[in-house]
């Protein structure tokens, strides 16, 4: 803050308004002529001279005497000893403009804290920037020809499928609806798990009859029991993958439901940080219990680092660590017979942004995934506005050209390759359209 003026708002120290108009001069007095040689005669007055002396002192305004006593001009006998006797200073004027106060000292440093603060943001925002606008160069371009659906595309059912909610009807509608797509597995919400890894076999009571009526009406098509829970990873509540006890009664709840008639297990467990080598353990032996049930293992994976450990950044300034390295992604998939990226939820606030996230996942997907593993790209059926996911720009086109682009420039002749809609109970008649114009239709022979 600025420092403060003198009282009256000028920097000398004159008041403003101060009166310099000098005042009534006292009337000359001259000394009586006298006889230096005391002899009492008679001695004329000498002529008349202009008098150019200064009266005598007792008779004289106080005050220091002036540099030039034949310009000075009779002084008031109350003007301080300070003022000058020949009138008002002048940058007294009361009309003139004070003079401006010296800078701030403060000032000089609040522009080099605000100039340090700039350079710290432009740091933090270049190599944003720069991200961003790969993602939109990466939305550019064609999609090559033949980059539809492989016939291995799913889709994420919700949990009134099993519970008694659903009827017939209801299948016989589903069944309009997926005939002549691509979609071959359904994950039909079965849990949640609890945080013991224990599943009661009320929640998935009408199972049976669900399978039984896809099978009739969709012969072909495959139900996997989609099982997930919260993990203990950043809350204190949640299930713990690093209990083997915990782990052992998740492999029990698998053998449940592939008792129960489901023809795979699809499991959803978040937040899942990158590295996990409990999550590991427990894939290597569900592997072995499912391919031994002659079942599927599928896993909903967590997005790849869209920059090189952007995990580690991401979970130390944030606390959650939302993505996985490649490496790690990569180790998952050699694990699962099918692994479906959850590729929405992007923090992308634009369609070309999300559709070139979208190319990139694909590719750096393509890349970790051996080609002996279904690999699914999800797409979001689900219309939300929230941190993290904007409705008008994760939409089903932009995800689905970005597959296709992503799917050109990595391999494009990738047999074991889809897409996975989430999820049923929210899409609506354009994401179906969208999925069927741009990804599961094929188009007309060239003639």
């Amino acid at each position: 803050m600025d420092e403060a003026r003198d009282e009256d708002g000028h920097a000398d120290g004159n008041p403003a308004g101060e009166s310099h108009a000098p005042a009534a001069q006292a009337p000359e007095t001259r000394p009586a002529a006298t006889d230096p040689d005391h002899s009492g005669a008679h001695i004329p007055p000498p002529a008349q001279k202009p008098n150019t002396a200064p009266p005598p002192n007792p008779t004289r305004a106080p005050g220091p005497t002036p540099a030039s006593e034949s310009a000075s001009a009779p002084e008031s006998a109350s003007a301080p000893e300070s003022a000058p006797a020949s009138g008002p200073a002048p940058d007294s004027d009361p009309t003139a403009t004070p003079p401006t106060p010296p800078a701030s000292p403060s000032r000089p440093r609040k522009r080099r804290v605000l100039r340090l603060l700039a350079a710290l943001l432009a740091l933090l925002l270049l190599p944003l920037l720069t991200a961003e606008t790969a993602l939109r160069i990466n939305y550019t371009g064609d999609p090559a020809p033949g980059t539809r659906t492989r016939h291995r595309d799913a889709l994420w059912l919700g949990h009134a499928w099993v519970d008694g909610r659903k009827t017939d009807r209801d299948v016989k509608a589903l069944a309009g609806r997926l005939r002549d797509t691509g979609i071959r597995d359904l994950y039909v919400h079965s849990g949640p798990l609890e945080h013991d890894g224990t599943l009661p076999p009320s929640a998935y009571a009408k199972a049976g009859w669900f399978i039984g009526a896809v099978h009739r009406e969709l012969p072909g098509v495959r139900v996997q029991a989609w099982l997930g829970d919260v993990l203990a990873t950043e809350t204190p509540d949640g299930l713990r993958l690093e209990r083997a006890a915990t782990r052992t009664a998740v492999l029990a709840s698998t053998r449940a439901v592939l008792d129960a008639g489901f023809q795979g297990a699809h499991f959803d467990l978040e937040p899942l940080h990158s590295g996990d080598r409990n999550y590991l353990a427990l894939l290597d032996d569900l592997r072995t219990l499912t391919h031994a049930r002659g079942a599927v293992l599928s896993v909903a994976a967590h997005q790849i680092d869209p920059l090189p450990a952007f995990h580690s950044f991401w979970g130390t300034t944030t606390g959650h660590p939302k993505w996985w390295s490649q490496a790690f992604f990569g180790q998952v998939a050699r694990r699962v017979d099918q692994i479906a990226v959850m590729s929405y939820d992007t923090l992308q606030p634009l369609q070309s942004l999300y559709g070139g996230y979208v190319a990139q996942q694909t590719s750096l997907a393509l890349e970790a995934t051996p080609k002996s593993t279904d690999l699914l790209m999800g797409l979001p059926f689900y219309h939300e506005n929230r941190f993290g996911h904007w409705a008008h720009a994760e939409t089903v086109p932009a995800a689905v050209r970005g597959v296709r682009l992503g799917l050109s420039r990595t391999d494009a002749g990738r047999a074991r390759f889809g897409v996975a809609l989430y999820v049923d109970f929210a899409a609506t008649e354009a994401d179906w359209r969208a999925y069927r114009d741009g990804w599961a239709a094929t188009p007309p022979a060239a003639s």
